[in-house]
């Protein structure tokens, strides 16, 4: 998906999908979109090459879809490659003061 506004993900669940093939861009949405609406997919790109890092963010709006796509996606093969799908967890920062 692409997106010329920053998408409002406060409110969607985000599930981080690792061991993905460096190739795979559009079967992510095909895939992910059977366990519903899809709010957003972001895939981190190296810096310099700009090519895949080998996992995604998929982030749902609803959190029973997130769900759904974990217990049905999580260790199936795409692209010939066997994928983990997990919540994703996010990293808190302490600011000094």
């Amino acid at each position: 998906m692409s997106y010329t506004n920053k998408p409002l993900i406060d409110d969607m669940v985000s599930l981080k999908v690792e061991n993905i093939s460096f190739l795979t861009t559009q079967d992510l949405n095909r895939v992910f979109r059977v366990y519903r609406e899809i709010g957003d997919i972001y895939i981190p790109r190296c810096k310099y090459s700009r090519e895949s890092r080998g996992y995604v963010f998929v982030r749902y709006y609803d959190e029973r879809d997130a769900y759904d796509a974990i217990h049905y996606l999580n260790h199936t093969k795409l692209d010939g490659r066997m994928i983990s799908v997990k919540m994703a967890r996010y990293r808190t920062f302490d600011i000094p003061n």
